[in-house]
């Protein structure tokens, strides 16, 4: 059987595994909430992420444009984090999905418990 090259090369499946990890729409949440986000202030809120998986995150989002990072050279330096206007123009749809989550989290549990037995 012939692999088709097109599966990898698809916008929609290349843009969703971005999202599609345990942080990344915590983390978009977070920082609509402000202008701009200190590294520090950030981990606070996600609460159970770690530094390491943060900063990994944060770096993610950065690479696709969704997050702007700025270091100040103060000592310590300073690093805050921001949204794009690309990261802004993504909101509305992760707000959406949040309060379809959030409607239909009862339900889907139920189901997953019928389901199991």
């Amino acid at each position: 059987m012939k692999k088709d090259s097109t599966v990898g090369k698809c916008p929609v499946r290349i843009v969703l595994d971005r999202f599609g990890d345990k942080w990344s729409v915590l983390v978009l949440l977070s920082l609509d909430k402000v202008e701009k986000m200190r590294f520090n202030e950030l981990h606070k809120i996600t609460g159970e992420i770690s530094a390491k998986m943060l900063t990994v995150t944060l770096r993610t989002l950065e690479a696709d444009g969704i997050v702007k990072r700025t270091i100040y050279p103060e000592i310590p330096p300073r690093v805050e984090y921001e949204m794009t206007e690309r990261g802004k123009s993504l909101m509305p749809h992760i707000h959406n999905l949040t309060s379809w989550a959030e409607e239909n989290m009862l339900a889907i549990l139920e189901s997953r418990n019928q389901f199991k037995g």
